[in-house]
Protein backbone atom coordinates (compact mmCIF):
# COMPACT_ATOMS: atom_id res chain seq x y z
CA UNK A 1 0.00 0.00 0.00
CA UNK A 2 1.43 3.51 -1.12
CA UNK A 3 2.09 5.74 1.91
CA UNK A 4 0.86 9.53 1.10
CA UNK A 5 2.71 12.48 1.96
CA UNK A 6 0.52 14.36 3.76
CA UNK A 7 2.94 17.48 4.91
CA UNK A 8 4.37 18.30 1.54
CA UNK A 9 2.02 21.96 1.88
CA UNK A 10 5.19 24.43 2.78
CA UNK A 11 3.80 27.45 0.74
CA UNK A 12 0.43 28.92 0.81
CA UNK A 13 -1.00 31.11 -1.34
CA UNK A 14 -3.78 34.03 -0.79
CA UNK A 15 -6.37 34.72 -3.30
CA UNK A 16 -6.00 38.03 -2.16
CA UNK A 17 -8.05 41.25 -1.80
CA UNK A 18 -9.16 41.41 -5.16
CA UNK A 19 -8.61 40.25 -8.51
CA UNK A 20 -9.23 43.15 -11.00
CA UNK A 21 -5.76 44.15 -11.71
CA UNK A 22 -7.37 47.57 -11.98
CA UNK A 23 -8.51 48.32 -8.76
CA UNK A 24 -5.20 46.65 -7.80
CA UNK A 25 -3.36 50.03 -7.54
CA UNK A 26 -6.19 52.21 -6.22
CA UNK A 27 -6.15 49.80 -2.93
CA UNK A 28 -2.55 50.07 -2.75
CA UNK A 29 -2.21 53.78 -2.61
CA UNK A 30 -5.14 53.93 -0.28
CA UNK A 31 -3.95 51.13 2.34
CA UNK A 32 -0.87 52.42 2.21
CA UNK A 33 -2.03 56.25 3.02
CA UNK A 34 -4.07 54.30 5.82
CA UNK A 35 -1.14 52.43 7.16
CA UNK A 36 0.98 55.61 7.17
CA UNK A 37 -1.95 57.75 9.37
CA UNK A 38 -2.24 54.30 11.72
CA UNK A 39 1.69 54.49 12.43
CA UNK A 40 1.42 58.24 12.91
CA UNK A 41 -1.32 58.50 14.64
CA UNK A 42 -0.68 56.04 16.92
CA UNK A 43 2.57 56.83 18.05
CA UNK A 44 1.35 61.02 18.05
CA UNK A 45 -0.76 60.24 20.67
CA UNK A 46 1.61 57.71 22.79
CA UNK A 47 4.34 60.94 22.42
CA UNK A 48 1.23 63.22 23.64
CA UNK A 49 0.02 61.03 27.15
CA UNK A 50 4.24 60.16 27.82
CA UNK A 51 5.07 64.55 27.33
CA UNK A 52 2.24 65.55 29.54
CA UNK A 53 1.71 65.07 33.00
CA UNK A 54 -1.83 66.43 33.27
CA UNK A 55 -2.37 62.86 30.86
CA UNK A 56 -0.35 60.29 33.66
CA UNK A 57 -3.26 58.54 34.62
CA UNK A 58 -4.75 55.27 33.97
CA UNK A 59 -6.76 55.91 31.61
CA UNK A 60 -4.45 57.74 29.32
CA UNK A 61 -2.20 54.92 30.18
CA UNK A 62 -4.58 52.18 28.50
CA UNK A 63 -4.77 54.65 25.61
CA UNK A 64 -1.14 54.62 24.47
CA UNK A 65 -1.03 50.73 25.26
CA UNK A 66 -4.17 50.31 23.08
CA UNK A 67 -2.43 52.38 20.92
CA UNK A 68 1.24 50.42 20.84
CA UNK A 69 -1.01 47.18 20.09
CA UNK A 70 -2.62 49.01 17.56
CA UNK A 71 0.63 50.16 15.50
CA UNK A 72 1.50 46.23 15.48
CA UNK A 73 -2.08 44.63 15.15
CA UNK A 74 -1.91 46.70 12.21
CA UNK A 75 1.68 46.25 10.79
CA UNK A 76 0.81 42.26 11.23
CA UNK A 77 -1.34 42.31 7.91
CA UNK A 78 -1.10 45.34 6.16
CA UNK A 79 2.58 45.45 4.58
CA UNK A 80 1.90 41.88 3.51
CA UNK A 81 -1.53 43.19 2.07
CA UNK A 82 0.01 45.95 -0.03
CA UNK A 83 2.19 43.82 -1.34
CA UNK A 84 -0.19 41.04 -2.35
CA UNK A 85 -1.98 43.89 -4.16
CA UNK A 86 1.14 44.86 -6.73
CA UNK A 87 2.58 41.30 -6.87
CA UNK A 88 2.02 38.26 -9.15
CA UNK A 89 3.07 35.70 -6.69
CA UNK A 90 0.65 36.17 -3.56
CA UNK A 91 2.58 33.44 -1.42
CA UNK A 92 3.66 33.14 2.55
CA UNK A 93 5.67 30.35 3.31
CA UNK A 94 4.12 27.56 6.65
CA UNK A 95 6.40 29.16 8.97
CA UNK A 96 5.69 32.70 8.42
CA UNK A 97 1.33 31.87 8.20
CA UNK A 98 1.76 30.30 11.48
CA UNK A 99 3.66 33.41 13.14
CA UNK A 100 1.13 36.07 11.17
CA UNK A 101 -1.67 33.92 12.77
CA UNK A 102 0.00 33.63 15.88
CA UNK A 103 0.62 37.32 16.28
CA UNK A 104 -2.80 38.39 15.13
CA UNK A 105 -4.56 36.21 17.17
CA UNK A 106 -2.48 37.54 20.24
CA UNK A 107 -2.93 41.31 19.46
CA UNK A 108 -6.67 40.78 18.64
CA UNK A 109 -7.53 39.53 22.25
CA UNK A 110 -5.30 42.06 23.70
CA UNK A 111 -7.38 44.70 21.68
CA UNK A 112 -10.30 43.50 22.89
CA UNK A 113 -9.77 42.61 26.54
CA UNK A 114 -7.65 46.23 26.89
CA UNK A 115 -11.21 47.86 26.02
CA UNK A 116 -12.74 45.84 28.74
CA UNK A 117 -10.46 47.23 31.14
CA UNK A 118 -10.53 50.74 29.63
CA UNK A 119 -14.69 50.19 30.81
CA UNK A 120 -13.70 49.23 34.21
CA UNK A 121 -11.24 52.34 34.15
CA UNK A 122 -14.47 54.53 33.10
CA UNK A 123 -16.67 52.63 36.29
CA UNK A 124 -14.16 53.69 38.61
CA UNK A 125 -13.75 57.09 37.44
CA UNK A 126 -17.59 57.76 37.00
CA UNK A 127 -19.27 55.76 39.80
CA UNK A 128 -16.29 55.96 42.63
CA UNK A 129 -14.63 59.02 41.58
CA UNK A 130 -13.39 59.88 45.27
CA UNK A 131 -12.02 56.37 45.75
CA UNK A 132 -10.84 56.46 41.54
CA UNK A 133 -6.80 57.13 42.72
CA UNK A 134 -7.18 54.59 45.03
CA UNK A 135 -8.98 51.87 42.97
CA UNK A 136 -7.04 52.05 39.71
CA UNK A 137 -3.77 52.71 41.15
CA UNK A 138 -0.27 52.13 39.14
CA UNK A 139 0.14 49.05 40.40
CA UNK A 140 -3.13 47.31 39.26
CA UNK A 141 -3.07 48.84 35.88
CA UNK A 142 1.02 47.44 35.38
CA UNK A 143 -0.92 44.18 36.84
CA UNK A 144 -4.01 44.13 34.36
CA UNK A 145 -2.01 45.04 31.18
CA UNK A 146 0.20 42.53 32.19
CA UNK A 147 -2.28 39.81 32.65
CA UNK A 148 -4.11 40.54 29.55
CA UNK A 149 -1.09 40.51 27.81
CA UNK A 150 -0.11 37.17 29.09
CA UNK A 151 -3.64 35.90 28.43
CA UNK A 152 -3.47 37.17 24.77
CA UNK A 153 0.10 35.20 23.87
CA UNK A 154 -1.36 32.35 25.58
CA UNK A 155 -4.21 31.36 24.04
CA UNK A 156 -3.00 32.59 20.34
CA UNK A 157 -0.25 29.60 21.31
CA UNK A 158 -2.73 27.34 22.37
CA UNK A 159 -4.88 28.00 18.78
CA UNK A 160 -1.36 28.46 16.88
CA UNK A 161 -0.74 24.82 18.11
CA UNK A 162 -3.55 23.71 17.38
CA UNK A 163 -4.59 24.54 13.90
CA UNK A 164 -0.56 24.58 12.68
CA UNK A 165 -0.23 20.80 13.63
CA UNK A 166 -2.53 19.98 11.34
CA UNK A 167 -1.97 17.88 8.17
CA UNK A 168 -2.36 20.07 5.10
CA UNK A 169 -2.35 17.50 2.05
CA UNK A 170 -5.32 19.62 -0.09
CA UNK A 171 -5.17 22.93 -2.33
CA UNK A 172 -2.86 25.56 -0.63
CA UNK A 173 -4.62 28.18 -2.02
CA UNK A 174 -6.08 30.57 1.09
CA UNK A 175 -9.39 32.09 0.63
CA UNK A 176 -8.14 35.76 2.00
CA UNK A 177 -5.57 37.96 2.22
CA UNK A 178 -3.89 36.21 5.52
CA UNK A 179 -4.14 33.21 7.10
CA UNK A 180 -7.45 33.18 8.51
CA UNK A 181 -8.52 30.19 10.47
CA UNK A 182 -11.69 28.96 8.85
CA UNK A 183 -9.62 29.06 5.79
CA UNK A 184 -6.77 27.45 7.11
CA UNK A 185 -9.30 24.73 8.42
CA UNK A 186 -10.68 24.15 5.47
CA UNK A 187 -7.55 23.04 3.71
CA UNK A 188 -6.41 20.44 6.56
CA UNK A 189 -6.68 16.90 5.51
CA UNK A 190 -6.85 16.05 9.31
CA UNK A 191 -10.20 15.56 11.82
CA UNK A 192 -10.29 19.59 12.68
CA UNK A 193 -12.76 19.20 15.35
CA UNK A 194 -10.75 20.05 17.93
CA UNK A 195 -9.47 22.80 16.35
CA UNK A 196 -12.74 23.89 15.82
CA UNK A 197 -13.78 23.69 19.40
CA UNK A 198 -11.02 25.05 20.72
CA UNK A 199 -11.43 28.15 18.51
CA UNK A 200 -14.77 28.53 19.45
CA UNK A 201 -13.90 28.47 23.07
CA UNK A 202 -11.12 30.85 23.23
CA UNK A 203 -13.56 33.05 20.79
CA UNK A 204 -16.33 32.82 22.51
CA UNK A 205 -14.58 33.27 26.29
CA UNK A 206 -12.59 36.23 25.13
CA UNK A 207 -15.22 37.51 23.54
CA UNK A 208 -18.37 37.13 25.51
CA UNK A 209 -16.07 37.90 28.87
CA UNK A 210 -14.77 41.34 27.17
CA UNK A 211 -18.48 42.52 26.59
CA UNK A 212 -20.27 41.04 29.41
CA UNK A 213 -17.72 43.19 31.52
CA UNK A 214 -18.40 46.13 28.81
CA UNK A 215 -21.67 45.64 29.24
CA UNK A 216 -22.25 45.65 33.00
CA UNK A 217 -19.63 48.26 33.63
CA UNK A 218 -21.96 50.22 31.70
CA UNK A 219 -24.95 49.85 32.77
CA UNK A 220 -23.40 51.02 36.02
CA UNK A 221 -22.19 53.42 35.10
CA UNK A 222 -25.59 55.01 32.75
CA UNK A 223 -27.14 54.18 36.22
CA UNK A 224 -24.64 56.40 38.07
CA UNK A 225 -24.83 59.48 35.33
CA UNK A 226 -28.72 59.24 35.64
CA UNK A 227 -28.06 60.23 39.26
CA UNK A 228 -26.38 63.20 38.36
CA UNK A 229 -28.60 66.32 39.15
CA UNK A 230 -27.08 69.35 36.82
CA UNK A 231 -27.71 68.75 32.84
CA UNK A 232 -23.87 69.87 32.56
CA UNK A 233 -22.17 66.83 34.83
CA UNK A 234 -24.31 64.46 32.67
CA UNK A 235 -23.19 65.71 29.91
CA UNK A 236 -19.73 65.85 30.59
CA UNK A 237 -20.10 62.23 31.96
CA UNK A 238 -21.06 61.18 28.70
CA UNK A 239 -18.50 62.74 26.74
CA UNK A 240 -15.75 60.90 28.96
CA UNK A 241 -17.27 58.06 27.95
CA UNK A 242 -18.56 58.95 24.26
CA UNK A 243 -14.75 57.63 22.45
CA UNK A 244 -14.40 54.50 24.44
CA UNK A 245 -17.94 53.14 23.31
CA UNK A 246 -17.24 54.64 19.41
CA UNK A 247 -14.10 52.44 19.22
CA UNK A 248 -15.99 49.38 21.22
CA UNK A 249 -18.69 49.61 18.20
CA UNK A 250 -16.26 49.60 15.30
CA UNK A 251 -14.15 46.91 16.49
CA UNK A 252 -16.96 44.51 18.30
CA UNK A 253 -18.89 45.27 15.36
CA UNK A 254 -16.59 44.42 12.54
CA UNK A 255 -15.76 41.24 14.32
CA UNK A 256 -19.52 40.30 14.42
CA UNK A 257 -19.72 40.47 11.06
CA UNK A 258 -16.48 38.34 10.45
CA UNK A 259 -18.08 35.64 12.63
CA UNK A 260 -21.45 36.01 12.11
CA UNK A 261 -21.75 33.37 9.70
CA UNK A 262 -20.56 29.84 9.39
CA UNK A 263 -17.13 29.19 6.92
CA UNK A 264 -18.98 27.80 4.02
CA UNK A 265 -21.93 30.33 4.06
CA UNK A 266 -20.77 31.92 1.02
CA UNK A 267 -20.23 35.54 2.73
CA UNK A 268 -16.61 35.52 1.23
CA UNK A 269 -15.77 38.97 0.13
CA UNK A 270 -18.33 40.33 3.41
CA UNK A 271 -15.99 38.61 5.52
CA UNK A 272 -12.88 40.13 3.74
CA UNK A 273 -14.40 43.90 4.30
CA UNK A 274 -15.33 43.04 7.64
CA UNK A 275 -12.02 41.79 7.97
CA UNK A 276 -10.60 44.58 6.53
CA UNK A 277 -12.38 47.26 9.13
CA UNK A 278 -11.15 45.23 12.23
CA UNK A 279 -7.72 44.51 11.49
CA UNK A 280 -6.44 47.90 9.07
CA UNK A 281 -9.13 50.81 9.38
CA UNK A 282 -10.03 49.94 13.42
CA UNK A 283 -6.45 50.60 14.39
CA UNK A 284 -6.42 54.22 12.70
CA UNK A 285 -9.44 55.17 13.94
CA UNK A 286 -8.73 54.64 17.80
CA UNK A 287 -5.97 57.23 17.76
CA UNK A 288 -8.36 59.60 15.74
CA UNK A 289 -11.04 59.37 17.66
CA UNK A 290 -9.94 59.92 20.88
CA UNK A 291 -7.96 63.07 19.75
CA UNK A 292 -11.27 64.41 18.07
CA UNK A 293 -14.05 63.57 20.75
CA UNK A 294 -11.57 64.03 24.13
CA UNK A 295 -11.39 67.76 24.93
CA UNK A 296 -7.98 67.31 26.79
CA UNK A 297 -6.38 65.75 24.20
CA UNK A 298 -7.45 68.29 21.83
CA UNK A 299 -6.43 71.03 23.99
CA UNK A 300 -2.99 69.04 24.60
CA UNK A 301 -2.85 68.95 20.88
CA UNK A 302 -3.44 72.53 20.02
CA UNK A 303 -1.09 73.91 22.84
CA UNK A 304 1.84 71.75 20.70
CA UNK A 305 0.70 72.95 17.63
CA UNK A 306 0.95 76.66 18.51
CA UNK A 307 4.26 76.02 20.60
CA UNK A 308 5.59 74.82 17.33
CA UNK A 309 4.57 77.43 15.15
CA UNK A 310 5.99 79.62 17.68
CA UNK A 311 9.03 78.41 17.73
CA UNK A 312 9.10 78.68 13.39
CA UNK A 313 8.69 82.42 13.71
Amino acid sequence: MEVINTTEVKVFVFTGLTDNGKLAPFLFILFLHIYMVTILANIGMMAVIFSSATLHTPMYFFLSYLSLVDIFYSSVITPKMMQDLISISKTISFNGCALQFYFLSALASIEAFLLSNMAYDRYAAICHPLHYVSIMTKKKFIFLVSFVTSIGFLQSSVQTSCVFSLQFCRSNLIDHFYCHTPSLLRLSCSDTFSCDMITVYFVGTCGLGCLMVILVSYMLIIMSILRIKSAEGRQKAFRTCSSHLLCICIFFGTVFLTYQHSPSSGYEKQDKVASVLYSVVTPMLNPLIYSLRNQEVKRIIIRAKHNLTDLKT
